[in-house]
């Protein structure tokens, strides 16, 4: 078993103040935490209002640009290993990805598979599918924001080995919380989904963030949840099981389940 000692950050951007997001943001990470995970676009904010504006505000992370940059030295000096949903730009490509960060400087990149809303007109759908990475002394699984409602990115991701599905997020629809619980449960995996409050509008309709920033078990138990309204973070130790799938002696999540049955 191995005790791994977590943060959820919930943050509130501003709009393309790059430099001021990521120092408040990073300020907020715990001392003593193996994994921190902020939310989704904790940089730049998330109304775009152009695809050309997300290029310009975007990172290519084999750059060494600013954010990565931030990510990595606090990484390495806290000895923490970080997850954050950061625009990524590749070529003439724009992705909303999010990026795993070792204490090492070593990273990996999730790109956002499920786009939501006029994210369509912005982002270009994710391309490496759900890939589970080694850190912590565990298996980490990355999703980002509306794959939620699709049971089978936290689905993929578990039977591919994770423990730990991290889950930045900018949440504007109220049943996500609820959802990850049931994510959780259905998967035997710990959750943690980081999203931010405070609202945004930029010449379009109005976006209003929903906070409840959350740590959930394999049992679907609410460990940490944040509110609606606060900018903070929120620490817990989670005892991680490694393929600890029995739901009861003679039930196992995994040898029951009938995919010959299954059309989906």
């Amino acid at each position: 078993m191995l005790e791994l000692n977590t943060a959820v950050i919930q943050t509130q951007p501003e709009f393309g103040d790059i430099g001021g997001n990521v120092e408040r943001a990073l300020a907020m990470i715990p001392p003593g935490c193996d994994l921190a995970v902020l939310p989704e676009l904790f940089a730049t904010g998330y109304q775009f209002l152009s695809r050309d504006e997300a290029l310009g505000l975007a990172e290519d992370p084999r750059s060494g640009g600013p954010v990565m940059s931030a990510l990595g030295a606090t990484a390495a000096s806290t000895r923490t290993t970080l997850i954050a949903g950061i625009a990524e730009r590749d070529g003439d490509r724009v992705f909303n990805s999010s990026v795993l960060v070792r204490p090492d400087r070593s990273w990996e990149i999730y790109r956002k598979v499920h786009l939501f809303w006029n994210e369509k007109e912005i982002f270009d759908p994710g391309d490496l599918g759900f890939p589970v990475f080694e850190a912590c002394g565990t298996r980490i699984g990355m999703m980002v924001c509306f794959d939620w409602i699709f049971p089978e990115a936290a689905r993929t991701l578990a039977l591919a080995g994770a423990e730990v599905i991290a889950h930045p997020a900018n949440l504007i629809l109220p049943w996500c919380p609820a959802a990850m619980i049931t994510r959780s449960q259905e998967n035997r995996v710990f959750t943690i989904t980081a999203n931010r409050i405070g609202s945004e509008e930029r010449d379009q309709p109005a976006l209003k963030f929903i906070g409840m920033s959350q740590i959930v078990d394999p049992l679907g138990e609410i460990v940490v949840r944040l509110d609606s309204e606060r900018e903070g973070a929120a620490s817990a130790a989670l005892r991680v099981r490694e393929k600890d799938k029995l739901i009861t002696p003679t039930n196992d999540l995994w040898k029951d389940r009938r995919p010959d049955q299954y059309d989906c």
